[in-house]
């Protein structure tokens, strides 16, 4: 649930165990699943006796961090940055992480005006190495920028290199991205792509799981690669070496029944050792968009259909049937020319144009975007705003 929409005691609940718990934390998973988040916080915050599975030390440890949580406060700060924090089972969550067990996030900090959940229905990670080189950086520009010209959402982590370079690509494009960070959402992380993350919060959206102002540690660098492999349809990896962090994301793809990619290098690049173990495994081969598309697009019940479900236009929200009604009967509308006739900003008319593509209402071409033939079934044949 958002903030918005969830029980203020579950909210703040929820919020209080991302200081406490580490992100992927099986064990309070299992403990919220069994107790449920009221229990757990209450046993936490009482200084009760340990809940099951943990021992005394660790217990200690989680007391200490209970007693510093401030979940109120941080709601605050959050808001303030125009931060939001989405809790499991809330409209805007992606239930495709549910597929993570014990380990799904406690919760998300979600910084974008985007819907995440419409986002995450046609989105592909694409990582890689962090000192890449520059072949590895223009396939994942040119991977990324492919995939956004097709109405895919591209995933990355922020990182320099690879990250950096499919994030950069899909906004060049005029494209949609989403950046996971293994910090709090207001902290960019790495300092150096401070204004990139920046631009991804204003056209995409930038998401975690720790809360406001908390910071990076390797540990948590792994466990945020679970979030990326779970929230997408497939993970394309570009460039890694054999102890790449980047591959733990693809085996976490895997794992989860996602397609995992592999982007050849030449063979005598140690940068693409990794990738070609992943090939040599059950990774698909793949060198451009065309190819990605081609195999998430086909993955059976978990695919949209090529054009997405047609929904009844009464289903959408206010500003989403305000873009929709500002596209033109024919041809196809710029996205300043739709947010101009929408009455909203060029990136706010971009992100609601990829929410109603993931619903079927609407087409990217080239530079612009028009309705659909079955949008257009529908808006004559349906009801029309309420």
């Amino acid at each position: 649930m958002s903030a918005a929409a969830a029980p203020e005691d579950e909210l703040l609940g929820r919020i209080f165990l991302t200081r406490v718990v580490e992100p992927g934390d099986e064990t309070c998973g299992r403990w919220i699943r069994e107790l449920g988040v009221g229990t757990v916080v209450r046993r936490l915050r009482e200084r009760g006796e340990p809940l099951p599975r943990v021992s005394g030390k660790r217990w200690a440890g989680l007391l200490a961090r209970a007693a510093s949580a401030e979940p109120r406060r941080d709601l605050t700060v959050a808001r303030d940055a125009g931060v939001r924090f989405v809790c499991p089972g809330a409209a805007e969550w992606p239930r495709q992480l549910d597929d993570l067990g014990d380990a799904r996030p406690v919760g998300l900090w979600v910084r974008g005006g985007a819907d995440l959940r419409m986002w995450a229905l046609r989105s592909v990670a694409v990582v890689g190495a962090r000192a890449c080189t520059e072949y590895g950086a223009h396939m994942a520009a040119t991977l990324a920028g492919g995939l956004a010209e097709r109405g895919w959402i591209v995933v990355s982590g922020g990182a320099y290199g690879v990250d950096g370079a499919a994030h950069r690509g899909a906004l060049g494009s005029g494209g949609a991205t989403v950046a996971v960070l293994a910090c709090g959402v207001d902290r960019p992380y790495p300092r150096g792509h401070t204004g990139l993350i920046g631009r991804i919060a204003e056209q995409g959206l930038v998401v975690g799981e720790l809360p406001p102002g908390d910071h990076p540690t390797p540990s948590r660098f792994i466990l945020r690669n679970r979030v990326i492999a779970a929230l997408t349809r497939g993970t394309v990896v570009v460039e890694a070496a054999h102890r790449s962090g980047s591959l733990v994301t693809a085996r976490a793809a895997r794992r989860l029944g996602r397609h995992t990619m592999g982007v050849p290098g030449p063979a005598t690049s140690g940068l693409s050792a990794g990738v070609h173990e992943l090939l040599r495994q059950d990774a698909v081969l793949v060198t451009d968009a065309a190819e990605v598309v081609e195999l998430v697009g086909d993955m059976g019940e978990l695919a949209p259909e090529r054009r997405g479900p047609v929904l009844p236009r009464d289903l959408l929200d206010p500003a989403g049937r305000q873009v929709l009604a500002a596209l033109p009967a024919r041809g196809a509308a710029r996205p300043e020319e739709v947010a101009r006739a929408a009455q909203t900003t060029a990136d706010d008319a971009v992100a609601r144009l990829y929410e109603l593509r993931a619903l079927g209402y609407v087409e990217r071409h080239g530079d612009g975007w028009k309705l659909t033939r079955q949008a257009m079934t529908s808006l004559r044949d349906g009801p029309g705003p309420r």
